[in-house]
């Protein structure tokens, strides 16, 4: 088949990576929650051997994802995982969970049920790391932030761009504490959470 293309992904590949690097250190397994066409999967995987790359998405990208994995054949990437937030997780614990452009696909609801999620997978002081555009304050950080967010309700009105206050607030609930929040090209940002193990595990739904 022809492998599935994201120009986005090429696009924002260099600066994600930057902040992998820093965050992802050692001999780590990493779960990526909707790995899309597969491109960010194989990229990242190649330019750091040391991480144990899992692959995750609905059964519908599955095919495309496979196709970019086999083509690359690397020796620290896997067979793609079936994976929706509103079904059962995955029996195993992870160093890291990574996810790039998809709190703004999921609806509000799926968002709540990432989060609540979370725990069961992490490890003893796993990281969590979010990139995608979010809003400040209840403001949007960009004009074309605002017309991207108008796009995505057009066509889901339960889609749209999250406050990265309630989204801090689900991330607090499940036991997680921001240790990092970057601003990346094209009004992104990259956040990242580090699991608290004193921390009292909570999940309750929070406004978008």
């Amino acid at each position: 088949m022809d492998k599935p293309y994201s120009a986005a992904c090429d696009r924002n590949r260099e600066p994600i990576l930057a902040a992998l690097r820093e965050h992802l250190k050692g001999n780590i397994n990493v779960l990526e929650v909707g790995s899309g066409t597969g491109q960010h999967a194989v990229y990242f995987a190649a330019a750091l051997p040391h991480v144990r790359w899992q692959t995750s998405d609905r059964a519908v990208n599955i095919p495309g994802l496979r196709a970019w994995l086999s083509e690359a054949a690397l020796p620290n990437t896997f067979g793609p995982i079936v994976f929706d937030v509103n079904g059962d997780w995955p029996a195993t614990q992870f160093d890291a969970v990574f996810t790039a452009n998809t709190l703004h696909i999921m609806a509000w609801d799926e968002v709540v049920l990432f989060f609540a999620g979370l725990p069961a997978v992490l490890a003893p002081n796993a990281i969590v790391i979010a990139y995608g555009p979010f809003n400040e304050g209840g403001r949007f950080t960009s004009d074309s932030n605002a017309a991207f967010d108008a796009q995505l309700r057009a066509s889901n009105p339960q889609q749209g761009i999250r406050d990265i206050d309630a989204v801090n607030a689900l991330a607090r609930g499940a036991g997680l504490t921001l240790v990092d929040d970057r601003p990346m090209p094209a009004n992104n940002r990259c956040l990242v959470w580090r699991r608290n193990e004193s921390a009292r595990i909570s999940t309750s739904p929070s406004v978008s």
